[in-house]
This record gives structure tokens, C-alpha cells and sequence, in this order.
């Protein structure tokens, strides 16, 4: 064993016997000595046992790996490590962690026990589904957690990973108890309960420029050590649940997966692709997964309130809809120097802007935002307003089941009524005249 393996064995060693009883200095002294093998406690136990309790007024029950890692800073550890023979644990007591702090009503979760319960697991379905053993990457397709689906876009292709229905399921509970509770920033709208594309666009109706911006590979681009991190803090779980919970709602692309993926021809789009390969080589948020958009809106927090601080500097307003970043205001929104200034708060918190995606545009010109025309107030465009139009019309008149244009007569309907409802979201009043139309559709003919 290497002298440094052996330093971090004997500090996890000494934070578990700090924290097996009383966080008081006499009794944590003769723990310590006694995990020690120590007839007598050393001058050196007793410094480290006061930095550590300098350091932490309270037992950090949540958190004994942190706790290993700072003893190992202290200059008490440190005079431990010039002594001869060195410190060696020879007696261990596992003491097992609990929720130390409450910030928001997660699920009570003190250790991994629980979150199997809560799943509805047992310890080896917990393990496997979180992949402790790191398989993913090699599996094939039978063992693997996730189905991966390749979608061309203008800008690459784009990897969709779509969980298995147990894990889908354990990811929902996971949003249910422990994500839900924990309250994203204003600025953020898309999959958060009670806001939409109509709350994101609102802010931006009537202004005299509107900015949007877009960042690449958005969720490849949150790594599993921000999720850990994001759980620790704000979440408040133990070490040993944040660790494991990261690995049920984090992946990896196959290696296979991605081998298939042709490679561009152009230099741009072959160094997105490239960079998109080293993002899904490490454990990341998956598209497709339910807890996905909401662990990126809290690991966003910081983000968000960043450019919410830079909009208002500007006089402006901001919004942010999954990976859609959109600010509104007067002419210094449409300018390089503030665009600029995002761009590099994006940078420092971990993101890229996608600088193909970035516009400015001016009142006199259409304002298009997640597909809503902002200019007056949110509502579609003029020209798929009128088409949505004309086909209710039509449908209305001369029965539906002419109007198909190819699309499949089981879900015809269902997809005139969702374009209507889309429209109604966005502007009520149009979209009450748009239901009106609907509703003088015969849908009970039949298509041929």
C-alpha cells in the first residue's frame, strides 16, 4: 500500500471514530486512540480533534467522507504522519450516516437502506440500476438501462437515452420525494410545475429587442459530479445516498453507441461532434430520463441568477426554457458587448453557447421565441395561425377525414386538437375562437 493510500485509509478510519459517539473533545480523543490501538492518546490526536471541532461545530453525520478528507489536512493529522511507527487503524466501529440538514422537505433518507425502500428495490437492484460496477459503457443492448435513439438536427446529430421502465420508474419517485421539493429560480420555466412557454415568453412581449441564445449539449454538458454536488448542498442528502442517487439518475454513452454515430464532414460540425463525444463519455444527465429537467434547472440555479443580475444591470429582462436562454429589452440587449458578457458567464458556470443559435432582433422585425411571436403579445405565427385556421374549417365543412394529408386517421384528431390547444396556450383569446371552430367537427364520421 502506498504511503498515500495508507494516510487516506487511517483518516477514514479516525472520522469514523469521531463521529461512533458524543461530538465532545475528551470522548473523541479517546476513540480516536483507542481505533488507534493507543494505550495513550498522543499530543497530536488531541490538535487534530481540536481543528476538527474548530472546523465543525457539529458532528457532520451526513458527510464522513468530508470529514476523512479535512482530517487529513490538519497539522495534528500531519505531526500523526511523522511519527514512527505511523498511525494505523486496528479497531473500527461503522457508524451509519443521517440527515444532518433540512432545508426543503425531501424524502427522510439517512442512508442507501432507505432509498432502496423508497424504490422498492432490494441492495443488488440498487447497485445494478445505479451502476456501481460502471458497465454501462460496455453492455449490450439486453443489459443495458437505457434504449439510445439517434436524431438528426441541423447542427449534429442528437442522442436521445430513453430509461427501461424500472428505472423510469425509480427516476419518477426520485422526482416525486427528493427533486420536486427543492425550488428552481424564476427565470426558469421549462418543466417546472405551474410555468410554461407562455411564462417564459410573456416577460419578452413588446420590447424593443429580443436576444436569444442557446447552449450546447445542454444536458451531456452537466457531468455527475455537479449532481452529487447539487444533492449534498441543497438537497441535503448523506454522502453515501447523493452517491448512489447520482448513479440512478447519471449515464454514460456506450461505447458501441457512439462508435456508430458518423462523423461530420465539416470542420465546425466535427469538432461539435467531437466535443460531444468526450461529454457522453462521462456520466452525465441523460435526455430522455424524467429526472433530467429538473435536476438541470437546480444545477442551473447559480446560472440563472447570474443572468438574471446581468439583464437587470442592462435594464433588461431574462428567461431560460431548458437549454433556450432569452433576454429582452432596449437596444444594448442587441449589442456585442453584452452578448459577450453572457457568453462568459455561461463559460465560468460550466456551459457553451451554441453561437450559431444566437440572434438579436428589433421590434420591426418578427420576434420568434419557442415558437410564439412576442412583437404585441405571445401568440403562434401569422402563417400557422391561419393554416391551423383554414384546416378546422375545413374539417368542419367538408368532414375530417379529407384533411389527413398523410398523417395517420387513428391519431388525426388527437393532433388537430394538441395544435389547438398549443395555440390557446399561448394566446387565450385566439385559442378560444380556434376551440370554437373545433368544436363544430364531426369527429364520430369515420376516414374512408
Amino acid at each position: 500500500m502506498t504511503a498515500d493510500r495508507r494516510a487516506a485509509a487511517t483518516a477514514a478510519g479516525i472520522a469514523t471514530a469521531l463521529l461512533a459517539g458524543p461530538w465532545r473533545r475528551p470522548e473523541m480523543v479517546r476513540r480516536v486512540a483507542v481505533a488507534l490501538g493507543m494505550r495513550r492518546a498522543q499530543t497530536w490526536v488531541g490538535t487534530m480533534v481540536g481543528e476538527v471541532q474548530t472546523a465543525h461545530p457539529r458532528p457532520p453525520v451526513d458527510r464522513p467522507r468530508e470529514l476523512a478528507r479535512f482530517v487529513r489536512t490538519t497539522q495534528g493529522f500531519a505531526r500523526g504522519q511523522d511519527t514512527l511507527p505511523l498511525p494505523r487503524v486496528v479497531r473500527r466501529r461503522p457508524v451509519p450516516t443521517a440527515l444532518a440538514r433540512e432545508r426543503y422537505p425531501v424524502a427522510d433518507l439517512p442512508d442507501q437502506a432507505a432509498v432502496a425502500r423508497l424504490l422498492d428495490l432490494d441492495a443488488g437492484e440498487l447497485a445494478w440500476f445505479a451502476d456501481t460496477r460502471g458497465l454501462e459503457r460496455t453492455a449490450g443492448e439486453a443489459l443495458r438501462h437505457y434504449r439510445w435513439r439517434a436524431v438528426e438536427r441541423p447542427s449534429g446529430v442528437r442522442l436521445l437515452a430513453a430509461p427501461k421502465p424500472r428505472l423510469r420508474e425509480a427516476q419518477r419517485r426520485l422526482l416525486r420525494h427528493v427533486l420536486a421539493p427543492v425550488p428552481v429560480h424564476e427565470a426558469a420555466h421549462g418543466c417546472v410545475p405551474g410555468r410554461s412557454v407562455r411564462t417564459a415568453v410573456a416577460p419578452h412581449a413588446g420590447s424593443a429587442v429580443v436576444l436569444r441564445m442557446d447552449l450546447e449539449a445542454f444536458f451531456p454538458g452537466i457531468a455527475a459530479g455537479r449532481v452529487h454536488g447539487l444533492l449534498l448542498g441543497p438537497a441535503g442528502l448523506p454522502e453515501p445516498v447523493a452517491h448512489v442517487v447520482t448513479g440512478l439518475v447519471t449515464t454514460v454513452v456506450p461505447a458501441e453507441v457512439w462508435r456508430a454515430q458518423p462523423v461530420p464532414e465539416d470542420p465546425e460540425a466535427r469538432d461539435r461532434h467531437h466535443r460531444l463525444g468526450r461529454r457522453l463519455a462521462v456520466a452525465h444527465l441523460p435526455p430522455g430520463a424524467p429526472t433530467s429537467p429538473a435536476l438541470a434547472n437546480l444545477v442551473c440555479f447559480r446560472l440563472d441568477r447570474r443572468l438574471a443580475g446581468l439583464a437587470a444591470a442592462f435594464g433588461a429582462t431574462y428567461t431560460r426554457y431548458v437549454d433556450d436562454l432569452t433576454f429582452s429589452g432596449g437596444t444594448s440587449v442587441g449589442g456585442d458587448r453584452f452578448a459577450g458578457l453572457v457568453a462568459e458567464v455561461v463559460a465560468d458556470e460550466g456551459f457553451r453557447v451554441n453561437p450559431a443559435k444566437t440572434s438579436a432582433v428589433g421590434a420591426a422585425r418578427r420576434q420568434a421565441v419557442l415558437g410564439a411571436v412576442v412583437n404585441v403579445r405571445p401568440a403562434l405565427p401569422r402563417r400557422e395561425r391561419d393554416a391551423l385556421r383554414a384546416l378546422l374549417h375545413n374539417c368542419a365543412t367538408s368532414g375530417w377525414a379529407g384533411q389527413t394529408r398523410g398523417r395517420d386517421p387513428a391519431t388525426f384528431r388527437d393532433h388537430v386538437l394538441g395544435r389547438v390547444a398549443w395555440a390557446g396556450s399561448l394566446d387565450p383569446v385566439s385559442g378560444a375562437r380556434l376551440r370554437a371552430l373545433a368544436d363544430r367537427i364531426d369527429w364520430t364520421a369515420t376516414a374512408g
